[in-house]
């Protein structure tokens, strides 16, 4: 279990560095860190799964829907991450001064992937048991990672997104409310519209 843990932990400091060097020297090589990371969470998820399979974990009505569950969360994580922003903005071209993302997803809360990250992990952990080597490095990574989005709360999005703290106020952290729900809802709703207007 050790190797996949350590993989997991390096990834999650490979994003703390493409962050910090995202407001500071801004090194092209350095922006390279965040899929970096993403490979190594994911090795490490793997080594982690086959070694469950191997010990036979799987099984059952349960499991199964623990999987699908599981499943349905890396489907929202990779939404959050990848398509409900706009990609190129966000991790090809990054422009000078930016602002906020603040519809669909982002509307609901500032960090939406942080509760499907948590999710896919302690369902697919939920499925293995008894072994319990991927639950626990799977609650290990969702700490890392709910560290590292209050870094970005914190450090990295105020320095760079030029409306940030105007967007903090009104967008809660992680657990969307009701208000922020039916916001989010509109900002879909208008989309839908305009896309249906083409």
């Amino acid at each position: 279990m050790m190797l996949p843990l350590l993989l997991g932990c390096t990834g999650f400091v490979l994003f703390l560095l493409y962050d910090i060097n995202s407001i500071t020297v801004k090194n092209r090589w350095l922006e390279k860190f965040f899929f970096a990371g993403l490979v190594l969470i994911c090795i490490s998820t793997v080594l982690t799964l086959l070694d469950a399979l191997r010990l036979a974990a799987f099984g059952g009505i349960a499991d199964t829907v623990y999987i699908c569950l599981s499943i349905l969360s890396f489907a929202a994580l990779l939404y959050c991450l990848f398509f409900a922003l706009p990609f190129d903005e966000t991790y090809i071209v990054p422009e000078e001064k930016r602002c906020v993302y603040d519809k669909g997803v982002y509307a609901f809360c500032r960090h939406p992937g942080v509760l499907c990250f948590f999710a896919m992990y302690l369902f697919l952990g939920l499925a293995a048991m008894p072994s319990s080597s991927l639950l626990f490095c799977g609650m290990i990574f969702s700490l890392l990672n709910f560290a590292y989005v209050c870094f970005q709360d914190a450090v990295t999005f105020p320095r760079t997104f030029v409306d940030y703290h105007e967007y903090k106020k009104h967008v809660p952290f992680i657990i969307p409310t009701p208000a922020s729900i039916r916001a989010g809802c509109k900002t879909f709703s208008r989309s839908n519209r305009k896309e249906g207007s083409k």
